[in-house]
């Protein structure tokens, strides 16, 4: 590794030191039906958003919430400390596409039809609300 991607490098880590955050890869449903259950909880505080999850109909809510706790764990091995009521909101998540996998499925007169098996990748920050006031 040359100097100068070292140097990046070692910035990068130090900036990621302040955020916390938990990622979820290969998810095995398309990210539009993902983004449906994200767009519900963007921006709530941290318990409001679980108690939406948890009641949720949408498969991807299960998902979800599990990452959701993750994260909240991760703050607070990252701040030695459990995070209070109301102190944590969710800063940003989004979802990205993940591996598409094809396949064939019979169709009339010989032909076959093409089935996309598509995944996603979830990362969600949360943060607390007193960081953004001082």
């Amino acid at each position: 590794m040359g100097a100068r991607k070292k140097i990046a490098a070692e910035k990068m880590k130090e900036a990621r030191k302040t955020l916390y955050f938990a990622k979820l890869k290969g998810v095995p449903s398309s990210p539009r039906k993902m983004r449906y259950v994200v767009d519900m909880i963007r921006g709530m505080e941290v318990n409001r958003a679980l108690g939406i999850l948890r009641f949720s109909k949408k498969a991807a809510a299960a998902d979800v919430e599990k990452l959701l706790r993750s994260a909240i764990a991760n703050w607070e091995v990252k701040n030695d400390r459990k995070a209070e009521d109301g102190e944590l909101y969710i800063s940003k998540v989004f979802v990205d596409e993940g591996v598409t996998m094809k396949r064939m499925r019979p169709a009339p007169q010989g032909r076959g039809y093409r089935i996309r098996k598509r995944s996603n990748h979830v990362t969600l920050f949360v943060d607390a609300k007193t960081n953004d006031e001082k």
